[in-house]
Formats: structure tokens, C-alpha cells, sequence
């Protein structure tokens, strides 16, 4: 209890609520209109989306573009557990849970034969799975095919914050844990990790089953906040767009992840105006990125308070 009760976690607990309070108060005075709450909406989903992918590509080194697929499987049992069961906040919350199971059953199943694969291999077969899952949900009767579904708006953007704030605790303190440490000695040196004792394919594929978890209940999320979920919503290139957030924000920053869906979030709100060249402009951008910041715009860097006190303390001593 004395771990939890420090100044740090004190300083993250002010700092969430003050968020929280923030867009509330801009909200009622209206500031923020129904077309904004729709894109900090979509940014809350965009970063669950970035750090669950950041867990497998930046702290466990397996490139995965099969993001999409685990996904659509959220968004489709929350849609479907709305129209079978209930259509409210509380049979999206079951869908949510269904989603969560099948999605760790389903990643289970790919990542058992698929991450023994390095490099080119992995994102092929992970991008394939994908497709299947996509697939198989297409030609589903309980899914409605390629028509998909129509659900009345459940969520609020007030459970997307809650997401959020829950599943980055969750991401973070894995990371922090033993299980991450060795995720994260497998991204250094996988040979190195095995020559010490390490099971390599072990702590990948609970890396990935958890990004893949988490990844679902983004999808159920967005099937609450967004009226329709089609099949084509879920392709090859929701998973691109997804990698796109990890590598803008660099790869193994967390904060980066945060940041990156937020400038994209904005930057796509902006151009929209544009829409001829908004394409060419956003390309554009992410082009100059990866030229002058081949890291990604924080590298592995991450924002931490305890790194601020030390700073602080640093500059006291420096004037003492």
C-alpha cells in the first residue's frame, strides 16, 4: 500500500483527473462541439490501438500487421451482444468481456506456430491471420455479411477515457514487471535472452495475447461510439494505420504512442478542409518524419515524473 501512495502516482492521479476535468469543463462551455467529442473520441480508440501494438512491436521486437484482425473481433461481439442480449452500456460491457476471451483464444492459436518467425516472415503470417479472421467474420449470418451492423451509440466519451487510463496501467506495469523485463531483453538480443535461460517464444506470445486483448477492446469500443462496423472497416489498411501511430511516435515509447494520436488525430481534423491533397499532405508529412526523426518523434524515450524530480533535484544542487 505504501508503494501505491507515493509522489509519483500521486502527481499521475492529479494529472488524470485533471484531464478528465479539463474536457469536461470544455465540453460544457462549448468549446468542444458533437464534431470534436467525435475526434477525441477517435483519438482515446486510436491510442488504445497504438500502445497495445507498441507492447509486440517496440518492447517485444515481433513486427505484427495483424493488429486489425483481433480488432474486429471486439467490435463484432460487443455489436453482437448488443443486438442478441442488450442494447446498453451493459451488453457492450459483455461483448467487451466475450471479445477480450476470444481475442487472447484466437492470438493464442496464431502466435504458437507464427512467432517462432523473425522479421518478414512474422508480418506475413500475422497479416494473414488477420485476413482470415476478417474473412470468416465476413461470411458469418450472426455478423450480417458484408452489410454489417447498425448499433445505437452506447458510449460515451467518458468510458473511452476510463479505457484508456485502464489499459495503459495495465500495458505499463507488464512492462515494468519480470514478463516485460524479458520481453524486453528478447527485442535486445533474442540470443543473448535464450543463451541466459530466457523462453524466447514464451514471453512473446504472452506479449502478443495481451496486445491482442487490449486490441479488442478497442474494437469494442469503437463498435459503441460509432453506430455501423463493417468487415471492410477492419482491413490490411486499419492495421497499416495502426503501425503507422507506433513508428511516428517511435517504437517502445509509450508516450510517444500518446502523442502520435493525438497529432495524427488533429492533423487529420485539419486537412479535412483539403480534401483533394489531404492524402498527399498527410504522405508528405510522415515522409519528412522518418527522414529527420528515423526514431519516431520520442524514440524510446518516455515521460516520467520521477525523471522530472530528478531533474528538478539536479538544478537545486547545481544552484546550491
Amino acid at each position: 500500500m505504501k508503494n501505491l501512495l507515493n509522489k509519483k502516482n500521486a502527481c499521475w492521479l492529479v494529472l488524470i483527473a485533471g484531464s478528465y476535468g479539463l474536457i469536461s469543463l470544455l465540453i460544457s462551455a462549448g468549446v468542444i462541439n458533437n464534431v470534436y467529442l467525435t475526434v477525441l473520441m477517435t483519438i482515446g480508440i486510436n491510442i488504445i490501438l497504438a500502445i497495445s501494438l507498441n507492447l509486440i512491436i517496440g518492447v517485444t521486437g515481433q513486427f505484427s500487421l495483424g493488429h486489425a484482425g483481433f480488432m474486429i473481433i471486439g467490435a463484432y461481439c460487443a455489436g453482437v451482444a448488443v443486438k442478441q442480449f442488450s442494447a446498453s452500456l451493459g451488453g457492450i460491457l459483455l461483448g467487451m468481456l466475450i471479445g477480450i476471451v476470444i481475442s487472447g483464444a484466437v492470438a493464442l492459436i496464431v502466435a504458437i506456430p507464427t512467432l517462432r518467425l523473425r522479421g518478414d516472415y512474422l508480418a506475413i503470417a500475422t497479416l494473414g491471420f488477420g485476413e482470415i479472421i476478417r474473412i470468416i467474420i465476413l461470411n458469418m449470418k450472426i455478423t450480417n455479411g458484408a452489410a454489417g451492423l447498425i448499433l445505437p451509440k452506447l458510449i460515451g466519451w467518458q468510458v473511452i477515457f476510463a479505457a484508456v487510463v485502464i489499459c495503459t496501467i495495465i500495458i505499463l506495469n507488464f512492462c515494468r514487471s519480470a514478463q516485460g523485463r524479458a520481453c524486453i531483453s528478447v527485442r535486445e538480443d533474442e540470443i543473448a535472452a535464450e543463451a541466459m535461460g530466457i523462453n524466447t517464444t514464451k514471453y512473446k506470445i504472452m506479449a502478443f495475447v495481451l496486445g491482442a486483448m487490449i486490441a479488442s477492446v478497442a474494437g469494442a469500443l469503437y463498435a459503441g461510439a460509432f453506430y455501423v462496423i463493417k468487415p471492410e472497416m477492419f482491413t490490411f489498411n486499419k492495421s497499416i494505420d495502426i503501425l503507422v501511430l507506433v513508428v511516428f511516435g517511435g517504437m517502445g515509447s509509450f508516450t510517444g504512442s500518446f502523442i502520435a494520436a493525438v497529432v495524427i488525430g488533429v492533423l487529420n481534423t485539419v486537412l479535412q478542409q483539403f480534401s483533394d491533397i489531404r492524402m498527399i499532405l498527410y504522405g508528405l508529412m510522415l515522409v519528412g518524419i522518418m527522414i529527420f526523426r528515423p526514431s519516431g518523434l520520442l524514440g524510446t524515450k518516455e515521460f516520467t515524473f520521477s525523471s522530472l524530480f530528478e531533474r528538478f533535484g539536479k538544478r537545486k544542487e547545481a544552484r546550491g
